[in-house]
């Protein structure tokens, strides 16, 4: 069987013996941080097998997991390239280094509950934020996965205001990430994500934030055991492919990869939203960490609104972020 990658060769090619490109089976390269228990992966699944459905001609995946290509930052790279990865599931931070307004889809406190989040993410909201991406960083947005709430963890407990102030912590790469923290008090640092256990370890930072599904799955509690819940973040995470990959296929296995994505993100958003308080859970259960409630909350919130405004004026998304907090 004739296999082929996208990304090199362009669907108008014709194969010997005058058979159109468009007809081979085509590979697809995807990559995941975790294994097959995650929901990243087992969403980046279902979007396969949605894709596979949906398109009558031949279509294969070729999914490593666990690290195997590298972090998000690495896949970031290649998908703007168009190289080595085809598909996978980022978060929007990691997506700055080519499209400074991206993160704004997953800046703390954007959303006030999951119905507000599943509303966005469910309309065209976004679709501004979309165009942006693809035009500076060559990357599709095919639909949206997410759903984990992010929590502070650490190695200490962080329970207040008090407790938070100077808390020297990990947050991801886009400046809103570390400008809404220190708005909070906290002294945030950028640290590449394969680092963070070993930094918390030796003492270089005190903790980071995420969500439960991270946490578990990386054996963060073994450095990090307090979970304080902030709460902070309704996590975005795009399923995105190469524009150069998107660009090469043919328009009807296109419009199958829009339909999956689409579907295969609201399963996603259903898998991760209904797994997070249980992973927190299991974790409690078995002694892995300890959850305090964070006393604070509201003080966070009026402290971080004055950079989400400054942060949306810059970019010219007020009317977005208006819209998104009117929804």
């Amino acid at each position: 069987m004739f296999h082929r990658t996208l990304t090199a060769l362009a669907a108008t090619a014709v194969l010997a013996g005058g058979v159109p490109a468009a007809q081979a089976d085509t590979t697809l390269r995807g990559a995941s941080m975790f294994d097959e228990a995650h929901a990243f992966t087992q969403t980046l699944r279902e979007f396969e097998r949605l894709v596979a459905e949906k398109y009558d001609g031949d279509v294969s995946f070729d999914l490593r997991l666990n690290g195997e290509l590298g972090v998000e930052k690495d896949y970031v790279t290649y998908l703007n390239q168009g190289v080595a990865v085809d598909y996978t599931i980022l978060a929007p931070s990691n997506m700055a280094v080519f499209s400074e307004s991206i993160p704004l889809m997953d800046m703390p406190f954007l959303f006030r509950d999951l119905e507000h989040w599943n509303a966005v993410l469910s309309s065209d909201a976004l679709a501004p934020l979309e165009a942006d991406l693809r035009e500076a960083a060559g990357i599709v947005i095919v639909g949206y996965h997410g759903g984990g709430v992010r929590n502070l963890a650490s190695a200490a407990p962080i329970t207040n205001m008090e407790e938070l102030a100077g808390h020297r912590m990990r947050v991801m790469g886009a400046p809103i990430q570390a400008q809404t923290f220190s708005a909070v008090g906290a002294a945030p640092s950028a640290i590449a994500y394969n680092e963070v256990y070993n930094a918390i370890q030796t003492g270089v930072i005190a903790g980071f934030e995420n969500e439960a599904a991270s946490i578990q799955n990386l054996k963060f509690y073994e450095v990090a055991p307090h979970i304080s819940l902030t709460q902070h973040t309704i996590t975005v995470r795009p399923i995105v492919m190469s524009a150069k990959t998107y660009d090469a296929l043919p328009a009807n296995l296109q419009a199958a990869i829009m339909a999956a994505g689409a579907e295969a993100g609201a399963f996603g958003r259903a898998l991760e939203s209904g797994q997070d308080g249980e992973k927190l859970q299991a974790m409690a259960d078995a002694g892995q960490i300890e959850v305090h409630d964070f006393l604070g909350r509201e003080k966070m919130l009026e402290l971080v609104q004055p950079v989400q405004d400054a942060y949306a004026a810059q970019l010219g998304a007020t009317d977005l972020l208006e819209r998104i907090r009117g929804m």
